[in-house]
């Protein structure tokens, strides 16, 4: 009964947060529904390898400022780097022949069900027999998923809110491990502001390498709006980056990235180019932690 109360606040809290910032967006974000395509996007012949697939397609809440600011730092980084790049919502780029092309595939705030069935198998197989996938931020921030392999072994955790009032806080993230190569650049700590994602449990027990976790005495996990007030503290277990193997693959999710302007930050850039550089196996060292039970 004490949980079905806590959704209950839960879901009303975040409807009458569509009172606040739109009654559409944010039923879309309680309810991500499905959107899915058959049209194969055009890939250019010479691809240079190796390879970014940056997919961003939506069918929940959408990132509107977010999501160009984050393709193109991305673009930068794969031209300076010679890397082949590819940015598309066409859900149909999920199929053997292209998924072949590349070597890393980074969801940039995907949200809803968004590639069917198909789909979904060819990119579980490219991933378990070596692909590299990084996800971030909405790409694991819906209520509800359609896709259980999605939530429960690639993502590794669920997504319960973020805070509000305030949304954006400033908050101190404890660099765990600063041997992986997307976080070997930080310091032990790092003060950024976002909006701080809270899950249900943290994925460190199902066997992920946690990068970054929260200090959560250096902001305020709660859901706040009149007199709604929704705890979602997860303790000082709080992971918000972390990676782990898929059979052959790489996955490594982070939970940065909601406004635009986190895709200008230098040190967050630099997560992003190691983490994709990773996910394409271009740094040496096995993949070692998997989740129980793959």
């Amino acid at each position: 009964m004490r949980g079905s109360v806590k959704i209950a606040i839960g879901v009303a809290a975040f409807l009458l947060l569509g009172v606040a910032v739109g009654a559409c967006s944010a039923w879309r974000a309680l309810n991500p529904g499905q959107r899915y395509d058959h049209e194969l996007p055009e890939l250019s012949v010479d691809l240079a390898s190796p390879a970014m697939l940056v997919f961003s397609k939506t069918a929940g809440f959408r990132h509107e400022e977010a999501i160009p600011a984050g393709i193109a730092a991305l673009r930068e980084i794969a031209d300076r780097r010679g890397w082949g790049f590819h940015a598309t919502e066409q859900g149909a780029v999920h199929n053997p022949a292209q998924l072949a092309r590349f070597d890393v595939v980074v969801w940039l705030n995907v949200s809803g069900d968004v590639i069917d069935e198909k789909q979904k198998r060819a990119f579980t197989s490219w991933l378990e027999q070596g692909g590299g996938w990084i996800g971030i931020h909405g790409s694991g921030g819906d209520f509800s998923y359609h896709w259980p392999w999605y939530v429960e072994h690639l993502l590794a955790a669920q997504f319960i809110g973020h805070p509000l009032k305030p949304q954006f806080q400033q908050a101190t993230l404890l660099v765990e491990d600063r041997e992986h190569p997307a976080t070997r650049h930080l310091e032990s700590t790092w003060v950024r502001t976002d909006e701080w994602y809270s899950f249900a449990e943290s994925p460190r027990a199902k066997g992920v390498r946690v990068l970054l976790r929260l200090d959560e005495s250096t902001y305020q996990p709660t859901f706040k709006l009149g007199l709604i007030e929704r705890e979602l503290a997860m303790g000082d277990d709080h992971p918000i980056v972390w990676s782990h193997c898929v059979g052959a693959g790489r996955a490594l999710y982070s939970a940065l990235g909601h406004q635009a302007s986190a895709y200008a930050e230098p040190r967050h850039r630099k997560l992003l180019e190691e983490a994709v550089a990773w996910g394409m196996g271009l740094h040496p060292g096995a993949c070692e932690h998997r989740i129980a039970g793959q």
